[in-house]
């Protein structure tokens, strides 16, 4: 399966999802709704084995790695979205996202969007975070995004892989 998850900058939001266990692949870019949020945003596709990671721990996790609460001035940008497939997708993850609400004092801001289109990331900035964890954008928003990953969902991590990173 795939979904499409967007918040932040996506090289964080690769980082988060390449961490975890179930995951078959993350590709990191720019995705496309319709209508309204036709124009592309950063995010990434994520494919998974919803035998080993649900698409609710997916959202879940996203909502608390960046700022799904927040309408700041670079939402454009940085759209707070799940892109789903399907519309049995699609009507699961506005669920999913109801429920997460009673976690949070503010409103969860993030759509559920159909994906339109994808363009993926210039080579040299894929894998951002694994290519270079020690770079100062890393330690700064990253590495505390990979703690929270540790303190909140430690089952759903690839310990293995996250292992590599010194945080």
């Amino acid at each position: 399966m795939k979904v499409g998850l967007g918040g932040g900058c996506h090289w964080c939001t690769e980082g988060v999802f390449q961490s975890l266990r179930g995951i078959n692949a993350v590709r990191q870019g720019w995705i496309a709704s319709f209508g309204k949020q036709e124009t592309f945003s950063e995010a990434v596709l994520v494919s998974f084995d919803p035998l080993e990671i649900s698409l609710k721990d997916l959202i879940e996790i996203h909502v608390y790695t960046h700022a799904s609460t927040s309408e700041h001035a670079f939402r454009e940008k940085y759209r707070s979205a799940v892109y789903v497939f399907s519309e049995e997708q699609c009507m699961e993850s506005v669920e999913i996202l109801r429920a997460l609400q009673t976690d949070f004092d503010k409103k969860i801001i993030t759509e559920v969007l159909m994906f339109n289109d994808f363009k993926e990331n210039k080579e040299e900035w894929l894998n951002y975070l694994y290519r270079r964890p020690e770079a100062a954008f890393c330690q700064s928003y990253i590495h505390p995004k990979l703690r929270l990953l540790l303190d909140r969902f430690s089952t759903k991590v690839d310990l293995k892989k996250l292992g590599q990173i010194p945080l």
